[in-house]
């Protein structure tokens, strides 16, 4: 629409734009001009509401304006442009689209294999107890895998801890009740280490490692107590036995166990003794003598000759050596006391045996 004026200068045409609204107000006054009311025929009040109307058509105009100049333009959303593209959005997937991540090793929520994690959980162990971990960190650090420690400790252990940080081994500083849950047991020392559990040589294995002429070998049959192992590993380590020979070598990284040794465990060698006999008998044609045991049978222990090369066989706490185990001894001996009781706690009788051992034959010129 150009409306054209005239002034000093000439004419000036100016030209107005108006919006879809305005347009449908013009065409309504428009069809309201073509049929224009009678003269005299307004109902009363016509004029009133014609003031107000005009009024009102001016306000929305102006706002229409308003919210012209100052809101910003918003992009039309068409149909055709795929789904609506919001950070905040909620997308449904089913269970088969779920996307699977790559955690990089970090803990937390990820798709592995449960039978991996199986095998993973029953190749470690928990230990605890502030000597026994020491000694594992000084003798196989590689083998920690996670650590947990009290405020308390942590002083005792600033190489580990720095070593652990350095080789982005996990740990953590936590409360008692915290740790106790960790290590499954509220006796953890301040400290527990989840490692790698060792595997269990085989018996030629040891032999080919083993080069020096006195040699004691301490082979346990159906021993299984954690705190008489723990208990007969720290006997070993203090009369220098390298070997146990025993069924399930995993038994000697039980927690309890290892912290009954205070240390020892880690100057042990396991012996893998799946078939007990018959390890016997390839230790007896290497030139080792079985030296089996009893409460009531065999050679007193003060007249027995010990070699320096020798398997010392004990048997299970409650009925001793099995028959058929008996019978591989080449030498019997029996401890003496004066009967009062039927027999001595295997880890008591393994020290009073060793400490006989070591006396013939490392205190003898």
């Amino acid at each position: 629409m150009n409306d054209s004026f005239s002034g000093k200068n000439g004419k000036v045409k100016v030209m107005y734009v108006r919006s879809d609204e305005n347009s449908s107000d013009d065409r309504s006054n428009n069809n309201r001009g073509k049929n224009p009311r009678p003269a005299g025929k307004d109902r009363p009040g016509d004029n009133a509401g014609r003031g107000s109307s005009s009024r009102n058509n001016d306000s929305r105009r102006n706002d229409s304006g308003r919210n012209e100049r100052t809101s910003p333009s918003r992009p039309a959303r068409s149909d055709s442009s795929g789904p609506y593209d919001s950070p905040w959005k909620t997308v449904s997937r089913a269970p088969t689209e779920e996307p699977e991540f790559d955690h990089g090793g970090i803990s937390g929520k990820s798709h592995v294999d449960p039978a991996q994690l199986r095998r993973q959980r029953a190749e470690e162990t928990r230990v605890y107890g502030e000597n026994a971990c020491k000694a594992l960190f000084e003798s196989r650090p590689d083998a920690i895998v996670r650590a947990w420690f009290v405020q308390s400790v942590t002083p005792r252990f600033r190489e580990a801890l720095k070593w652990m940080a350095a080789n982005r081994k996990a740990y953590h500083v936590v409360e008692e009740d915290e740790l106790a849950k960790a290590s499954g047991t509220e006796h953890h020392g301040g400290v527990c280490f989840l490692i790698k559990k060792r595997q269990g040589l085989d018996a030629e294995t040891y032999l080919q490692q083993q080069t020096q002429a006195k040699d004691c070998v301490l082979a346990l049959e159906d021993v299984g107590n954690p705190h008489n192992l723990g208990g007969i590993m720290r006997t070993c380590a203090h009369f220098g036995i390298n070997g146990v020979l025993l069924q399930d070598p995993a038994v000697l990284e039980s927690g309890a166990a290892v912290r009954t040794a205070e240390g020892g465990a880690e100057h042990i060698k396991a012996i893998n003794a799946d078939d007990f006999l018959s390890v016997l008998d390839t230790f007896r044609k290497a030139g080792y003598t079985i030296v089996t045991t009893s409460s009531h049978k065999g050679v007193s222990l003060a007249k027995a000759e010990l070699p320096a090369k020798m398997v010392l066989v004990l048997g299970q706490e409650s009925d001793g050596l099995t028959d058929s185990a008996w019978q591989q001894g080449d030498v019997s001996v029996s401890i003496g006391g004066t009967g009062k009781v039927e027999s001595l706690n295997v880890s008591v009788a393994t020290g009073i045996l060793l400490a006989e051992w070591w006396r013939q034959n490392t205190l003898r010129p």
